[in-house]
């Protein structure tokens, strides 16, 4: 691949090669700092390896809104080891170059306002960060953080929820960078025995408005989940189960989770 700087540009290459191979997106989320800041660049590596696509890194915050039980746990473990949002963007600036696959930081607001939005930005971008997903900043108050992070280069990623309207599910998925993230479930995250029996119509709606790759996430837990969604998607989104697979060393999970994108 050839080399391009961190950002918006680079996933949308890496993302747009794995599906022209006919390969399917996996994004496994982990929450920065759980087991200990030094943890944190050996994590990333090993899930690198493992064959996923880009790699999503929760910030941990006190007042996680859309985080459900096990991630909310792994922020207060993260926090309880003394873990900062600028140890994670120093870590991930000194050991970059050692993962190839993109990094988005899921974040709240108010630990960017407490950074400033531009030095976020601009040590985001230098950490070697592409994309960004708020899930606390609507699409109306977008122009808050907006100059800031054209200035970077950093993709910000929309979620779409199951009960948003046609002309919301269209500002939304044309509003988004990197992908789009399709909220599979009513609620926060966490694992799901069961999906909406209608998914099917909603992703065709989701794809038909969105330029970039829709993946799904929320509730997705097992390899027969992810086979199941990237049925219908262009790939998953996992958090919870990788957490719990990484708490208790189980790789194989991890590498059946991955494994399964490709086996529809």
């Amino acid at each position: 691949m050839e080399t391009i700087t961190h950002g918006k540009q680079y996933m949308q290459v890496v993302f747009n090669q794995t599906l022209e191979q006919n390969e399917k997106i996996f994004v496994p989320y982990i929450m920065g700092g759980d087991g200990g800041i030094e943890s944190l660049i050996p994590t990333l590596q090993q899930l690198d390896q493992a064959g996923a696509t880009a790699i999503e890194i929760g910030i941990p915050f006190s007042d996680p809104v859309a985080d459900g039980p096990t991630i909310q746990e792994a922020g207060k473990r993260a926090r309880e080891t003394g873990v900062t949002l600028q140890q994670i963007l120093d870590k991930l600036a000194e050991e970059r170059q050692s993962i190839k696959a993109p990094i988005i930081v899921m974040t709240y607001l108010n630990p960017i306002f407490q950074f400033g939005v531009d030095r976020f930005m601009e040590v985001a971008q230098s950490a070697g960060i592409d994309g960004l997903i708020i899930p606390d900043l609507p699409l109306e108050h977008e122009s808050f953080i907006r100059q800031a992070k054209e200035k970077y280069g950093l993709a910000l990623i929309q979620l779409v929820s199951l009960t948003s309207s046609k002309e919301r599910i269209k500002q939304i998925a044309q509003a988004s960078e990197g992908f789009l993230y399709a909220v599979t479930v009513n609620g926060i995250t966490g694992a799901r025995q069961t999906f909406a029996d209608d998914l099917a119509t909603h992703f065709e709606l989701l794809q038909t408005y969105s330029d970039v790759p829709v993946l799904a996430g929320f509730g997705i837990s097992t390899p027969d989940h992810v086979q199941s969604m990237t049925e219908v998607a262009d790939g998953v989104v996992v958090g919870s189960q990788i957490i719990q697979s990484l708490k208790a060393n189980d790789f194989d999970h991890i590498h059946a989770l991955i494994n399964a994108k490709d086996n529809q």
